[in-house]
């Protein structure tokens, strides 16, 4: 797994530094302290809201989803477009808009 974290870290280096925190069977990756993606199974998921949520469903995303208590339980992340991970103008694009997700939810 670090070296799919060390690979995040470069992706995202247009848009800042960032750190991921081993959480649940994965890791919860975060900026300046707030958690605004999610990694399970070497798959990254980004933090969407209203705000941002119709670019992935533009694209048709999936959005995260596990067992709880054996009934599928949907989170607010969305699985990241695999066009990130090879630019990182576009990586920094799409790590801005669920930063100000995760700011919103931290608001609201």
């Amino acid at each position: 797994m670090s070296e799919f974290i060390d690979h995040l870290r470069d992706v995202f280096r247009q848009f800042g530094p960032i750190e991921a925190r081993r959480m649940f069977g994965g890791y919860g990756v975060y900026h300046d302290g707030l958690m605004f993606g999610l990694i399970v199974d070497e798959t990254l998921y980004l933090k969407a809201d209203e705000g941002n949520a119709q670019y992935f469903r533009a694209m048709d995303l999936p959005q995260f989803e596990y067992l709880r208590r054996g009934k599928p339980t949907r989170l607010s992340y969305y699985r990241a477009p695999d066009d990130l991970m090879d630019d990182p103008s576009e990586a920094a694009l799409w790590a801005r808009r669920s930063f100000e997700a995760a700011l919103r939810g931290r608001r609201g």
